[in-house]
């Protein structure tokens, strides 16, 4: 729906006739099928499917276009593809509504997007996939698979799963108590709503990353039985100290990208191979800084190109001096406001 907005032209498809039938009648594709000619496939499948069916879109294609998925889960799946069409995709987006009658053209407005290019990536098609997300209004996050599956296991699938339990718990307790429910207030209610989501999904993501998983949960349980001793104990100190800690994270949570005073632009010349776009990016993540946007600029003399990255300003000395240690020659350049540009391109 968002890329029809901009001109675009959709096409897709669904194992389920019926659910195709609904995303064209919902005006989400233009037309059922699968294009050989198109200039990016979103694979949305289950996350143990994943691989298997981007095999087989990559192999029907007849044209440059790039391949891209939206699963939870990046390893596994990056691992088993070594076309450098594909690169790996998660956005951080969505609701508990379910298919395409939940769906919506503003749903990825300020999202984070993350992507898990490979040595393996072509910078075309890296290219393509980036900005394609930012012309849907999310911001492109490049990181490399592993560390994605370690920090989403953290933020994303063990918090699914608490929610899970934390609802279960409310409602066996409603069994012998059915007044319970309906105290259940905004705090609740904001606490458990990804518990709503559709379970079909998890069963494959759990499986894809379980000893990240597992390693989020146990880090849980040690901090719920910290809370636990300074609740039976009585001590006040303490659980003031754990809930000032946590309402100070929560406040610092960053809220997107940063205006364009506060952000650098940094230019990186590097050599036009397999592999470079994952090297610069996962370098830069191992430090804990984020890319906001990221554009490859080819030269018109061949042979080598320009990576240009946008960081925030506090942050671009020591992505500068990572790079140079490196052997990359980076050169920083302050932002300027962003001029006013049409909706992206009419293209399929």
């Amino acid at each position: 729906m968002g890329l029809r907005r901009l001109g675009w032209h959709v096409s897709g498809y669904d194992l389920e006739a019926s659910r195709a039938a609904r995303a064209l009648q919902l005006g989400a594709i233009d037309e059922v099928g699968m294009d050989p000619f198109a200039a990016v496939t979103f694979v949305a499948v289950p996350a143990g499917a994943v691989a298997r069916v981007a095999a087989d879109v990559l192999s029907q294609l007849e044209g440059p276009g790039a391949v891209t998925d939206v699963a939870g889960v990046k390893e596994a799946i990056v691992a088993r593809l070594d076309d450098p069409r594909f690169v790996g995709g998660h956005p951080m987006a969505g609701s508990e509504q379910e298919g395409v009658d939940g769906a919506g053209p503003d749903l990825f407005l300020g999202a984070t997007w993350v992507l898990t290019p490979s040595e393996r990536t072509s910078p075309e098609a890296y290219t393509e996939v980036s900005s394609i997300v930012r012309a849907l209004g999310a911001n492109p996050v490049p990181l490399e698979a592993r560390r994605h599956d370690l920090l989403v296991a953290l933020v994303s699938h063990a918090p699914h799963l608490t929610a899970a339990a934390l609802m279960n718990l409310a409602a066996d307790a409603a069994s012998s108590d059915s007044t319970l429910l309906r105290l259940a207030a905004g705090g609740f209610r904001d606490m458990t709503r990804i518990a709503a989501g559709h379970p079909g999904i998890w069963p494959d993501v759990v499986a894809e990353n379980k000893e990240a998983i597992l390693a989020a949960l146990d880090g849980l349980g040690a901090s719920l039985d910290k809370l636990r001793a300074a609740v039976a104990s009585g001590d006040r100190t303490g659980l003031l100290d754990l809930l000032q800690r946590a309402r100070e994270a929560r406040r610092n949570l960053p809220s997107g990208a940063p205006s364009p005073e506060k952000a650098l632009e940094l230019r990186v010349p590097v050599p036009d191979r397999p592999g470079v776009v994952a090297e610069v990016t996962s370098l830069v993540g191992s430090l804990g800084v984020n890319i906001y946007d990221l554009e490859i600029v080819h030269s018109a003399e061949g042979g080598r190109g320009v990576l240009v990255m946008v960081v925030d300003a506090a942050s671009g000395e020591l992505v500068r001096s990572a790079l140079a240690e490196r052997a990359y020659r980076v050169s920083v350049h302050r932002m300027e406001p962003p001029a006013m540009e049409p909706p992206g391109p009419s293209d399929r």
